[in-house]
């Protein structure tokens, strides 16, 4: 007793802390981490800052309370010893905290230090010194989402289209409930959701991580200080921003269309290689470093190329040079469930494949250009339009305009050629008329209203395709 009272007059220091009541459970866990990150320490509750001894009441189940607090809270679970002292016949609470073998130990999604008589949260990149001192590598999608509850997942969107997914590309199905397969995929943890399950299933991830979503701009020349043309945010889960950017680029985007001597039917050729562009659309969203949320997923669609920029430079040891060969994840909990519905190659082979895509395009475009910093990856995409042959007579925009829409249709009418252009009747069909007589398309169905317009696959042109604008 007489030790203990020695301790408490000594005041608060680098390996004691000292809370007047259980009120404060979470600036008691936060010494918990900082202790534990540390060299230890203890933590008397029911003692004033100045060292009165105020006690605390302590009911039936208390002491498994405050454990099962702690054990709840941090990451990975620390099992402190919880005891009731008894100081001047008032009864405290003494908590031992040992130095954690496996560092850094969070509370709440952040980690603490002790330094002095204070706690102090932790930097990232300190956070990554403690994981290597330690030896545990500790990834920032594998860390509970602070305030996040089960109850901010979009349960619909995991039922009826990841497990949905899940189950006809891994032809297997899913035993168990969404929460336990989410549980297995690591994007729950502790019955909360981990920062990947929040990106990938949230309702509203951006209410957490405000800028986990994609920017596109489209230019009209070379350079940006050129007429901007567009201006596009993606916002929501990462599978629906993933596939609402790559819609949009595809539409965008050009498609030559030729017939050869030897087919039957015509070659369409996009202008850039369409495997590559959502596969650099899933790697900037999938390796960006979203412990950065003061920048974004930047994507540039210029008149000659295509720029992909992510927050967070390449790891070390990976180069521009040896990304073929070599692999990583920066979040491998997003990369793993990306790879469940085929979003991502599984065993690294996208690079292989964008490069192999490249090789066998017809027009043979240049390779992707990497450029890297330790703050950030730009990806460049070389366009071939410069290489389309152009049909004998240049097509208005309006009718390259139709031409896009045929090319996701199968037919067009008088009436859907004037809301596409938001053009006049008389404009539509002197158009029409003229593409039918250059013997781009083929006018079929009765008079009237049951006219309509097919691409003819016959036509000996090359037509050039459309950017939508």
């Amino acid at each position: 007793m007489n030790e203990l009272l020695k301790l408490i007059s000594r005041g608060e220091n680098e390996r004691l802390e000292l809370k007047e009541s259980l009120r404060l459970k979470e600036e008691i866990c936060q010494a918990v981490s900082a202790f534990s990150n540390a060299n230890g320490g203890s933590i008397l509750v029911g003692v004033a800052n100045d060292g009165k001894v105020i006690g605390v009441d302590i009911g039936r189940n208390t002491l498994e309370e405050l454990a099962n607090y702690i054990k709840r809270n941090t990451d990975p679970a620390i099992f402190p010893s919880v005891k009731i002292l008894d100081v001047e016949g008032k009864e405290i609470i003494g908590i031992e905290v040992k130095e954690s073998a496996e560092k850094p130990v969070f509370f709440k999604n952040h980690a603490y230090k002790r330094v002095g008589k204070t706690n102090q949260q932790i930097s990232s990149s300190e956070i990554r010194k403690l994981a290597k001192e330690s030896g545990v590598k500790v990834y920032w999608d594998e860390r509970v989402c602070e305030d996040a509850k089960v109850e901010d997942i979009d349960w619909e969107f995991v039922k009826n289209f990841f497990i949905q997914g899940y189950e006809k590309f891994s032809k297997k199905r899913v035993i168990g409930t969404p929460e336990e397969l989410l549980g297995a995929l690591s994007c729950i943890r502790k019955g909360k959701p981990t920062n990947a399950g929040i990106l990938l299933f949230g309702e509203k991830p951006q209410n957490f991580f405000r800028n986990s979503y994609i920017a596109l701009a489209r230019y009209k020349g070379k350079i940006e200080g050129i007429e901007r043309l567009d201006y596009k945010e993606f916002f929501g889960d990462l599978f629906h921003q993933i596939d609402e950017c790559d819609k949009y680029i595809k539409e965008h985007t050009a498609i030559m269309s030729r017939l050869l001597p030897h087919k039957v039917e015509r070659e369409d050729i996009p202008e850039y290689c369409w495997f590559s562009i959502r596969e650099l659309i899933t790697n900037a969203v999938c390796h960006r470093d979203y412990e950065d949320q003061g920048s974004k997923v930047i994507v540039k669609i210029f008149s000659d190329r295509i720029e992909f920029y992510n927050p967070g430079g390449l790891p070390k040891g990976i180069t521009p040079e040896n990304i073929l060969i070599r692999q990583y994840s920066r979040n491998p909990i997003i990369a793993n469930a990306l790879a469940k519905l085929k979003y991502i190659e599984e065993l690294g082979e996208g690079w292989n494949k964008i490069i192999d895509e490249h090789k066998n395009h017809p027009l043979k475009p240049k390779l992707p250009k990497i450029i890297s910093d330790r703050y950030s990856v730009l990806v460049i995409l070389h366009s071939v339009e410069e290489k389309f042959e152009k049909t004998t007579k240049e097509l208005n925009e309006r009718q390259k305009r139709a031409i896009g829409y045929l090319r996701r249709n199968e037919r067009i009418t008088n009436k859907e050629y004037q809301e596409i252009n938001e053009a006049t009747k008389k404009t539509a069909t002197r158009d029409l008329q003229e593409m039918v007589g250059l013997g781009i398309l083929i006018k079929s169905g009765r008079t009237g209203r049951g006219v309509y317009y097919i691409l003819n696959p016959t036509y000996k042109g090359d037509i050039r395709g459309h950017k939508g604008t």
